[in-house]
């Protein structure tokens, strides 16, 4: 069940629709941290992590009167955060079609967290070392929650691709935590 709106994101909307000083300042200082850390999750550097956020932001402050106030403004925040991160890793074609011809299905049964001990900082220090595709997979399958129809059709990739790329980014940060 998705969260509610509260009525303090309510109202920080309806204070920035309205044209209150500062609210646009709000919104930002509640929800920059969040937002940037789902940037690092899908930008090959630093530097578009930040072209990431800043399109990010201004997207949403586009689009703040479409919000119909179902569902937290966080998740709704998130979810234009991540379709911007998509949009712009698309424009740099960094997907590719691979095939899993030579991956039995039993692979794919993978524990679904690399380890529960695993710190974040740790997490994304090891995803940002991934090929593009696999981390942005990985962080749409494991850390976002969608589905591989849903990953392959906002990724213009096959279903099979989706799976292969999960498969090779777990199999990858398998092998430096082993190593590590």
């Amino acid at each position: 069940m998705a969260k509610e709106t509260s009525s303090r994101e309510k109202q920080l909307v309806l204070d920035y629709l309205a044209g209150v000083k500062g609210a646009d300042a709000e919104v930002y200082r509640l929800y920059a941290d969040v937002l940037f850390a789902i940037c690092m999750r899908y930008a090959p550097d630093s530097d578009a992590a930040q072209d990431m956020f800043q399109d990010a932001f201004i997207r949403i402050f586009q689009k703040l009167k479409d919000f119909r106030f179902e569902g937290s403004l966080e998740g709704w925040m998130k979810r234009i955060c991540v379709n911007q991160c998509l949009d712009a890793l698309r424009k740099g074609s960094s997907f590719k079609e691979d095939s899993l011809d030579d991956v039995g299905d039993w692979e794919f049964e993978i524990q679904e967290t690399i380890s529960g001990n695993l710190e974040m900082k740790q997490l994304l220090s090891l995803l940002l070392r991934l090929p593009v595709g696999y981390r942005t997979v990985f962080n749409m399958y494991i850390i976002e929650g969608y589905s591989h129809a849903e990953i392959a059709k906002a990724l213009n990739i096959s279903e099979n691709t989706s799976k292969t790329q999960l498969f090779k980014a777990r199999k990858q940060l398998q092998a430096w935590l082993k190593n590590e």
